[in-house]
């Protein structure tokens, strides 16, 4: 068996969920191939050669690659798939544009959100929000999956896997970059970030979430939302945590004034500790929090910040 990854990555860094994804082809098992598909990206080849497991890595350096259109990957992805037994890409925005594009080119079935690998045909995924898990079998003789990054570790370094070029250039012509607003923060990115703290509804407007600054500094941490927090429009929506936000797995995942709706907690329920604060008892975050506090956040944040 052969198996593809599509790296995610912006050009000049290599994104984790590419380490993550060597880690979960690594439990299907044979050849691991990673694409780097950009322009002027070879630093990035660079490091997902020193990825352990990989195979080799495959580099299509253009500029029709450069803002990794649907497009112009999925042609890519298509022309190089018939050496290939699985095809692996993050569940991230360029990962869930493209794959279902070449998904349909092919004419197989697509295997989303994977968060494990009981063998070469067999994955389980989660559906209705995270309120169930099923065990999926694939039959096809391609196996095409988005893989949630947050459910597997990451594969060590040390790897020296040589880097071969690739000349194909595939330029759909259908679509353009016209231009991306970035927001620019000295925090951690979310899905990155080893220590998340979030505010929910109970932060009750926008300016409380300046209690949560003092913490986040002293912790290193990433600050999101939920969804009700993002709807009342306390915070952006760039900070949202759920199903249809981000999809987290830090260390240490700290909910502030967030009852625990089903939705939040499929973004952020593999987290490896989960501390609670809420004033009501009864809240369903509690159900899952490692360690739960009730109480007035107005109260407790101000003394956590004291203490740390």
């Amino acid at each position: 068996m052969s198996i593809l990854i599509y790296a995610e990555h912006d050009n000049t860094e290599l994104k984790a969920e590419t380490a993550k994804l060597v880690h979960a082809a690594s439990q299907i098992g044979g050849d691991i191939d990673v694409l780097v598909a950009g322009h002027d990206c070879a630093a990035v080849a660079q490091a997902a050669a020193s990825i352990s497991g990989v195979t080799r890595v495959l580099v299509a350096d253009a500029s029709c690659y450069e803002y990794q259109l649907a497009e112009n990957i999925s042609a890519l992805v298509v022309e190089l798939a018939d050496g290939y037994s699985h095809i692996l890409a993050a569940a991230t925005t360029t990962g869930k544009n493209f794959m279902p594009r070449v998904a349909a080119l092919k004419d197989v079935a697509q295997i989303s959100d994977i968060i494990a690998v009981e063998s070469a045909d067999t994955f389980v995924r989660p559906i209705y929000a995270g309120n169930a898990i099923a065990t999926v079998q694939s039959s096809d003789t391609l196996k095409l999956m988005t893989v949630r990054a947050s459910a597997f570790d990451a594969a060590s370094l040390g790897g020296a896997a040589p880097i071969e070029t690739l000349t194909q250039l595939h330029d759909a012509g259908l679509s353009s970059f016209v231009n991306a607003e970035l927001t620019v923060s000295e925090r951690p990115e979310l899905t990155a970030a080893s220590v998340i703290i979030s505010g929910g509804r109970g932060m009750q407007n926008g300016d409380n979430f300046a209690l949560l600054n003092g913490i986040a500094d002293k912790l290193g941490a990433a600050i999101g939302a939920s969804r009700a927090a993002v709807d009342a429009g306390f915070v952006p929506n760039d900070m949202q945590v759920g199903q249809t936000g981000k999809i987290v797995a830090p260390q240490l995942y700290i909910a502030v004034g967030i009852s625990g709706a089903i939705q939040h907690l499929a973004g952020m329920k593999d987290s490896k500790v989960i501390v609670a604060i809420n004033k009501d008892e009864e809240a369903p975050i509690f159900q899952i929090a490692d360690y739960g506090l009730v109480g007035d956040l107005f109260d407790i944040l101000p003394e956590l910040e004291a203490a740390l």
